[in-house]
């Protein structure tokens, strides 16, 4: 189960819910999950968020975070969050800042609004990356994995830099659209194991990068429409005797998001194209590439009052469109095609107690490994299985 928890401008709490002293707004989450996999074969083991193949599942699942907001000036607003996570060995806890920026208005009117945001921001790409910190905000327990990676999250989640952002709202609908210049967060070990392929002795070095994404809304959001993207830059610094050379990683998706929502089912669909290059380390275990991996879901939710609701979705990543079954990798690399690929059939329920209480649960049907962890996978101990199910449920409060 989970704990989470978000920006005070994302969070759809009742003022009751709020609690402000001299303009100070407080809101917090916290969620505990438990996650259980199951293999085709004892030998084999697919953990997910720890150790979620043994016999009593995985708890090592959960957060805490807590942010204010403060609005000193009609135009001016201060937010930050902190968050405490704890998902396997990818986030193993400890406190640290979510986000944090300023934000300056610096025109508005009725029909337009522009304004800047400094500091540590949200990534501005597909619809759920905003508010995925916060189980309230997002369509279920475990998002699309083929879109939103949980193993490399603080990487995608946001970065330093400085955000434009404007919307002009006509008869026609709304269209939004934000930019952002800023250096990505590369300092955690799940982000060395996803660009490196392993941990090394050097350090990955933060590079200028940018992102940017273009919304249309129409009728309050019942159609929504974005175009979003980013090229972000990696290099790495050896250390002293390192097997590694200076080199690079570059990282460019681009995400189509589109969404209908009527009074009790609401339908998503995202696609990505992920094009990635990783060159100069001058090794043998780190080689050189240049691919473009592929993307998508199809989602749907029904409601069936406001305390029950339902999902369904399927899920399908391929690292290389190219080779999208992983055949050429097995025969070059000689490890398991299926770590190429992932195809995710899932559904699930959700509940809300109250308006602060919620509990889920669902059930994932996997074909292929593409998304789960090498650090609670480890590639030279237990093999993995191609065919796993998975299990989550949630529990989860907000204030």
């Amino acid at each position: 189960m989970l704990l989470i928890m978000q920006h005070s401008s994302w969070i759809n709490a009742s003022d009751t819910d709020k609690k402000i002293l001299n303009g100070l707004q407080i809101h917090g989450f916290l969620s505990q999950g438990w996650t259980k996999t199951t293999d085709g074969d004892k030998k084999e083991k697919n953990d997910f968020f720890g150790d979620s193949s043994g016999k009593e599942g995985s708890f090592a699942f959960r957060e805490l975070g807590v942010n204010a907001s403060h609005r000193p000036l009609t135009n001016l607003q201060f937010s930050m969050q902190l968050i405490s996570r704890q998902a396997g060995e990818d986030s193993k806890g400890g406190i640290r800042i979510d986000y944090g920026f300023l934000d300056y208005t610096v025109f508005t009117s009725e029909a337009k609004e522009f304004g800047v945001r400094i500091g540590r921001t949200k990534n501005p790409f597909t619809f759920y990356n905003d508010t995925r910190d916060v189980p309230f905000t997002r369509p279920s327990i475990i998002l699309p994995q083929s879109i939103y990676f949980d193993r490399v999250r603080n990487f995608g989640l946001a970065s330093d830099g400085m955000q434009l952002y404007g919307e002009s709202r006509s008869e026609w609908g709304d269209i939004t659209a934000q930019f952002s210049t800023v250096f990505p967060q590369v300092g955690d070990t799940s982000t060395e194991v996803g660009v490196l392929g392993g941990k090394s002795p050097g350090d990955l070095k933060t590079r200028l990068s940018y992102i940017g994404r273009i919304m249309y809304e129409r009728d309050g959001g019942r159609l929504r429409l974005a175009v979003s993207g980013a090229h972000f830059n990696i290099g790495y610094d050896p250390a002293p005797a390192d097997s590694l050379s200076t080199g690079s990683f570059r990282f460019s998706p681009l995400f189509f998001s589109v969404q209908y929502n009527a009074e009790r089912w609401s339908f998503t669909s995202e696609y990505a194209i992920r094009h990635i290059e990783r060159e100069n380390f001058f090794n043998d275990n780190v080689p050189d590439f240049n691919i473009t991996g592929e993307s998508y879901y199809f989602q749907g939710i029904y409601r069936f009052n406001p305390s029950w609701e339902a999902v369904l979705r399927y899920d399908v990543y391929y690292a290389d469109r190219k080779d999208r079954h992983g055949n050429k990798f097995e025969r070059d690399f000689h490890r398991p095609d299926h770590s190429r690929f992932a195809k995710d059939l899932t559904v699930g329920l959700r509940w809300n107690i109250t308006p602060s209480i919620m509990l889920r649960g669902e059930y994932h049907l996997v074909n292929g490994t593409g998304w789960l962890s090498t650090l609670d996978n480890p590639k030279n101990e237990d093999p993995t299985d191609q065919h796993w199910n998975l299990f989550a449920v949630q529990a989860s409060y907000r204030f």
